[in-house]
């Protein structure tokens, strides 16, 4: 009989209003029975409106809520991995917001944190991985639909202020102390993780990014290039001050048959082979962190493998280094 995971949430802001939240209390064997923000009026209000037992401004008084074992970390990136290591040590299972630390020297030492404590267990939130619409890109890629795949062009063009971005009163995301860099380290974790789940181990990856409007503390526009063992080549380019008129989000697939193009932040999959050409549209989960939470669920209950490990994330933060490094 599967044991109840009794969640509380570290960072009740936007996140996890709808995408994650909810969704706590909606996957079978879960619920969540506490909330944290600094802010105290927003922690209460959170909870009343989402119907939450138990709210804090602490959140060492919510890891104190003895019904509670498994915390879930959705705090601008510079908080994550103190959270993560105090959970750990507290006896918590632990789910972490990507990406999962500001950069990949921090989410080493949450790995270390979890050898310390291998009785409790971590999983990142590269939810994607479980969203139907990017299973079914993996299904076409390893049902060799296009061939065998040659390279993959990754094209994220947005304005100064891309309408993909949460609207926060704060926007903590373009403040490299807190977010790690700029929009690139909000968005581009989505991105990078599904190419590590399609393809595998890396075996080369470099790139370079700057700050070329100024407009804000954090770089605006990164370059990088990644080349996998079984010889798939990745080129992405993000860039956050194009006009609005030239906004794009693309992921581009090609292979010995033909290619899949599809969007990150979208909701189709297109795909054009010497046989065949089609389009098709998907209806997102409403909380779009639901079936990856359902597999956490299952992965502290002992009963499924972890959806993302540290260990992974670790190589998507060594990438993403890579890219912005000075």
């Amino acid at each position: 009989m599967m044991s109840k995971i009794n969640w509380g949430i570290i960072g009740c802001g936007d996140v996890t209003e709808k995408k994650s939240g909810p969704a706590f209390s909606k996957v079978s064997g879960s619920s969540l029975l506490g909330v944290m923000r600094r802010d105290a009026t927003k922690a209460a209000d959170y909870a009343q409106r989402h119907n939450v037992a138990n709210w804090y401004s602490d959140a060492s008084e919510l890891m104190n809520n003895k019904n509670i074992n498994a915390i879930y970390i959705a705090t601008p990136p510079a908080s994550h991995m103190d959270y993560a290591i105090e959970a750990l040590s507290k006896g918590f299972n632990v789910y972490v917001e990507k990406p999962v630390t500001r950069n990949a020297d921090e989410a080493r030492q949450i790995a270390e944190a979890v050898k310390h404590h291998p009785e409790q267990k971590l999983t990142v939130a590269h939810y994607r991985r479980a969203v139907p619409m990017f299973l079914k890109v993996k299904e076409l890629l390893e049902s060799k639909l296009i061939g065998e795949v040659r390279t993959v062009q990754i094209r994220m063009w947005q304005s100064r202020k891309p309408a993909l971005i949460a609207k926060v009163e704060e926007n903590w995301r373009v403040q490299p102390e807190l977010s790690g860099g700029g929009y690139f380290h909000d968005l581009a974790p989505h991105q990078l993780d599904l190419m590590l789940y399609y393809f595998g181990e890396p075996e080369y990856y470099n790139g370079f990014s700057l700050n070329q409007s100024g407009n804000t503390p954090a770089d605006d526009h990164v370059c990088g290039q990644i080349l996998f063992k079984n010889k798939v080549v990745v080129n992405g380019s993000w860039c956050f001050n194009v006009a609005d008129n030239q906004t794009t989000d693309t992921c581009e697939v090609i292979g010995t048959k033909g290619r899949i193009i599809f969007p990150f932040f979208g909701d189709y999959i297109s795909w054009k082979t010497d046989d065949d050409e089609q389009t098709i549209k998907f209806i997102h989960p409403e909380h779009i962190q639901q079936p990856m939470i359902e597999k956490i669920v299952a992965y502290f209950n002992d009963e499924g493998p972890n959806p993302c490990s540290i260990d992974e994330a670790i190589t998507l933060m060594d990438i993403m280094d890579a890219f912005t490094k000075k």
